[in-house]
């Protein structure tokens, strides 16, 4: 079968509820609207939605960014606030508990660059707490972070760097943050994903490595993640059926020709575009142009929900002040 590659709950429940023509079971969905923005909670609650979704039992919650998010500064600080109070939501420990956060991804490369860059702007405490302890007010949580490379980079799988981590430091709770890939280009660089289930680094892009969560950590994983590339072969199977939608409802009488070309096989069209995109090699993925301003304004926002979240003492504007 031609495979739709997403890391997001929202879009598997799409997909699965088109296929099967109706609500996708054990699966339970909610949406509400947090200062004009759109938040999708999709929870799968069973084995047999775990089984359709074939994502791990769980909560996933979708935020969808306004438009012109990345190019104005107030709605980003909103933005930032509604991922402070979703995610403060899911965080289940106590304000004096220690937390770390890793930031995933390959800085060497912008759209897989999230995580490194969220990390550079978040509020760091953990040796302030133990340093100078009388100059910390007892509401600041320590938090400290990693940002651990990848693979091809360190030569070390990410989820051995961070269980060594978890070892010496002894987190209460891990909070990870990566990019993801998306099926629609629409939802690329415009929805943040936060999820209680962890995450397998490079799942989106097909490289999927050692899974972080609590089975295999012993540390409640909390996962954030924002889609920032579109497979190739995804896109190429979208614009297709798209086209043929477009010519069924205009032709008048042709319509049954195009009808019956959209319903060829799902693994006959795969072989197609498989064919195209073979003399430029596999796993193509696609990103919008202007993604290095774009990076840079997500890692803000999602940075500002974190300290927000972890440090419910303080508002944004004390955060703020401490980073700058």
């Amino acid at each position: 079968m031609f495979s739709v590659r997403t890391d997001l709950a929202v879009e598997a429940r799409e997909v699965c509820r088109k296929e099967r023509g109706e609500e996708v079971p054990g699966v339970e969905t909610e949406e509400k609207i947090e200062d004009d923005i759109k938040i999708t909670y999709v929870n799968i609650v069973d084995d047999v939605g775990e089984k359709v979704m074939g994502k791990p039992k769980g909560s996933y919650i979708t935020i969808d960014m306004p438009k012109f998010t990345h190019y104005d500064g107030e709605i980003r600080d909103k933005v930032s606030k509604v991922v402070g109070k979703v995610l403060s939501g899911v965080i289940k420990i106590e304000d004096s508990a220690t937390v770390l956060v890793v930031g995933l991804g390959n800085w060497n490369i912008t759209p897989d660059s999230l995580g490194p860059k969220v990390i550079s702007k978040l509020m760091v405490t953990r040796h302030l707490k133990q340093l100078v302890p009388d100059k910390i007010d007892e509401g600041i949580r320590p938090v400290c972070v990693i940002s651990p490379g990848v693979l091809g980079i360190t030569g070390i799988e990410t989820g051995e760097i961070i269980r060594g981590v978890c070892e010496k430091v002894k987190p209460d709770l891990i909070v990870c943050i990566d990019a993801l890939a998306s099926r629609k280009m629409d939802r690329v660089n415009s929805t943040i994903q936060i999820g209680n289930t962890g995450i397998s680094p490079g799942s989106g892009i097909g490289n999927r490595r050692m899974e972080l969560s609590q089975k295999t950590l012993g540390v409640p994983v909390i996962a954030i993640g924002v889609p920032t590339v579109v497979d190739a072969a995804t896109m190429a199977n979208d614009t297709i059926d798209l086209l043929l939608d477009d010519l069924i409802n205009k032709s008048k009488g042709g319509s049954e020709f195009y009808k019956m070309l959209k319903s060829v096989d799902k693994d006959e069209k795969q072989g197609v575009i498989q064919e195209i995109m073979e003399p430029y090699g596999e796993n193509i993925i696609v990103t919008p142009k202007d993604v290095d301003l774009v990076m840079d304004s997500i890692s803000k926002i999602i940075a500002g929900g974190i300290n927000i979240a972890l440090q419910p003492a303080l508002d944004l504007e004390d955060i703020n002040t401490y980073l700058n």
